[in-house]
């Protein structure tokens, strides 16, 4: 079963939603305006209930089959907001809100699920439960957890559940997966350190903070060279860093620093916190100074399940005609949170080339539409099949 043809015919209308989500970007869990227009459309189409506000601003929408003698309900989700990132594509449809932008393409994923509902709800050609899920704040704010905290699973009887994501440098509407660990744990660390400051000609009277965060980030990196097995999967990285001074000559009383961790183990997580702990508080010591440390434990590690993997891999290949295996990814993704609570799976679809996500160029393929839609209406179709 190759792209359905209807979903080449709804091609311009679902175009047309996608592209008024991208003129509107919305961040974190401030997805008002997505998720009304979501629930609206939702509503329009026919859709059997429809409650919104779960996990805050996300919609939710159940579509009953023409028969329920199996009584299985499968779970399908989309994320819906956008970067802290200034649009530089110069496109007629560009973000309207200056510093915020599509630049994930969860304005593509919600416009496919919406793509997907719709025809669901007009054929109904399936015995069981659908339960469209739109997720606000996977960008770090674990909308998918607050989601799943709001008793999500369990109110609508959710059994399976699967998602997608596009992916810049695979052609356009082909797929990729991988069974098992799929996108890391990320993990979130901010630092303090407290010198004593002074003036610049004077170093001998101050406890230089600048000099010891410079040799905090570096030693930080033993962390992966020296303290994790060389085979696992571990990325510690220094992203911000900022002086409490902004003058020539001044040596800054304290430094701000922050960072994210990346690991595939439980294990490495409890090595990475306890060793950027001891190695700050134990450098700033040697040197006089003090350091705070704030670890946070983020998403977890992204693991798809076995059986509903193979099972998405014959459905992409029935789309497209094949399913590639995809990369181990160092990324996070808080789907993680709805396959710990339930078995599923999560695939990419190709975006073609494009530039790569998170990048003020970035622009979802709307070519892709079709595929992605399609791929949501096979795995409903094939795992309940009519009665």
């Amino acid at each position: 079963m190759p792209v359905k043809n209807r979903f080449a015919e709804l091609l311009p209308e679902i175009t047309a939603w996608r592209r008024d989500f991208h003129e509107h970007p919305e961040i974190l869990f401030d997805t008002h305006r997505t998720a009304g227009v979501v629930a609206e459309k939702l509503r329009v189409f026919g859709c059997d209930e429809v409650v919104e506000g779960i996990g805050r601003t996300g919609v939710v929408g159940v579509i009953k089959g023409k028969s329920d003698s199996s009584g299985k309900v499968i779970g399908l989700r989309a994320d819906m907001d956008a970067l802290p990132i200034h649009e530089q594509t110069g496109l007629d449809y560009a973000s309207k809100t200056d510093g915020a932008m599509h630049a994930c393409g969860h304005d593509g994923h919600t416009a496919m699920l919406l793509g997907a509902a719709q025809y669901l709800t007009e054929t109904r050609n399936f015995d069981g439960t659908v339960v469209v899920i739109f997720q606000p704040a996977e960008e770090g704010g674990g909308g998918g957890r607050e989601m799943c905290a709001d008793g999500m699973m369990d109110r609508w009887g959710i059994q399976e559940v699967y998602g997608m994501h596009n992916w810049p440098g695979r052609p356009t509407g082909s797929f990729a997966i991988r069974p098992g660990p799929f996108f890391v744990a990320t993990d979130l660390f901010d630092i303090t350190i407290e010198g004593r400051g002074g003036h610049a000609a004077k170093p001998q009277e101050t406890v230089d903070s600048t000099v010891v965060a410079a040799h905090i980030v570096t030693a930080l990196q033993t962390i992966a060279s020296r303290n994790a097995d060389p085979v696992s999967q571990i990325v510690v990285s220094v992203t911000s860093f900022e002086t409490s001074s902004k003058a020539f000559n001044v040596i800054p009383q304290r430094v701000h620093m922050k960072g994210t961790v990346r690991t595939l183990s439980n294990d490495n997580r409890d090595l990475a916190e306890e060793r950027i702990t001891a190695i700050c508080t134990g450098v700033a010591e040697a040197f006089g100074a003090k350091a705070t440390v704030d670890y946070l434990r983020n998403y977890p590690v992204m693991a798809n399940h076995d059986e509903q993997t193979e099972f998405a891999a014959e459905v992409a290949r029935s789309v497209s005609g094949a399913c590639d295996e995809a990369p181990l990814v160092m990324g996070g993704e808080d789907f993680a949170f709805m396959l710990e609570e339930r078995p599923g799976a999560y695939i990419l679809v190709g975006n073609g080339d494009t530039a790569s996500v998170h990048h003020p160029e970035y622009n979802f393929s709307d070519e892709a539409i079709p595929a992605g839609c399609s791929w949501w209406a096979e795995i409903v179709e094939r795992r309940l099949p009519a009665a």
